[in-house]
């Protein structure tokens, strides 16, 4: 994985170093601006190819200091932009190649971004809400679908009639799979599955939620994002195996 070269680094930002660094070294590095940044989520990152550290004979990743910066890179991208996995990766591949990808609309890091994948980040992300027509501008979606959406639940406005990143990105995916002749009504099962993993997720996280000392509500608030991006790949997964298992 050679040419990758923006660094974009910011104040607090991880330090380049020379050595090969195991992955919980890695994980100090990138906790400087990635606080909730886990081994889990590096080790997925790694296997959806998206860095590729070197491995010991007996197994063990050793990053580079490139390897910890394409980390940040990507890392900064979900972070500031709501970029999914595979925008970022054709990205990085553009940056490999020597070439530069697409600019972000708006205050954006190196400089990237296909206009159809940027999700605009809500306000747990310190991005800027979207009114009603400029999510229908957004998702590229009528009046009329993000109604009938409404009339689902499958996209829901906040009590001040805006929507976040996650809506935005909700709305987009609901208009994706209509492409492919699924109606809203199809999605209720989808819906339904969520509402649970919701339950499940809230579960465990409720007691950390109810504590007085802010940092474990913290702990709390990352345990479920974490917990959240591990039902959305087993969920994938299971997808994925059923379909295979088809004749």
């Amino acid at each position: 994985m050679a040419p990758f070269v923006p660094t974009g680094r910011r104040a607090g930002a991880v330090a380049v170093r020379p050595q090969l660094l195991s992955i919980g070294a890695v994980l100090t590095e990138l906790q400087a601006e990635f606080p909730e940044v886990t081994i889990s989520k590096i080790r997925f990152l790694e296997a959806e190819r998206l860095v590729e550290p070197q491995r010991t004979p007996s197994g063990y990743r050793k990053f580079s200091a490139a390897d910890v910066e394409r980390l940040a890179y990507v890392l900064r991208m979900q972070r500031d932009h709501y970029l999914p996995l595979r925008v970022i990766r054709e990205h990085l591949a553009a940056l490999d190649r020597g070439e530069n990808p697409p600019a972000l609309p708006g205050p954006a890091g190196p400089g990237e971004e296909p206009q159809d994948a940027v999700i605009t980040p809500g306000p747990s992300a310190s991005g800027p809400r979207l009114g009603r027509a400029e999510l229908l501008a957004a998702a590229g979606i009528s009046e009329q679908q993000l109604a009938e959406w409404e009339s689902y639940g499958l996209v829901t406005a906040d009590a001040d009639g805006g929507f976040d990143g996650e809506m935005l990105q909700v709305a987009r995916l609901v208009a994706e799979l209509g492409r492919f002749g699924l109606e809203p009504r199809h999605l209720r099962a989808v819906k339904a599955a969520a509402d649970r993993e919701i339950g499940l997720v809230e579960q465990i996280v409720a007691p950390l939620r109810r504590h007085r000392n802010p940092q474990t509500r913290a702990h709390a608030a990352a345990m479920a994002r974490e917990l959240a991006n591990l039902s959305v790949r087993l969920h994938a997964a299971l997808v994925q195996a059923g379909l295979r298992a088809r004749p």
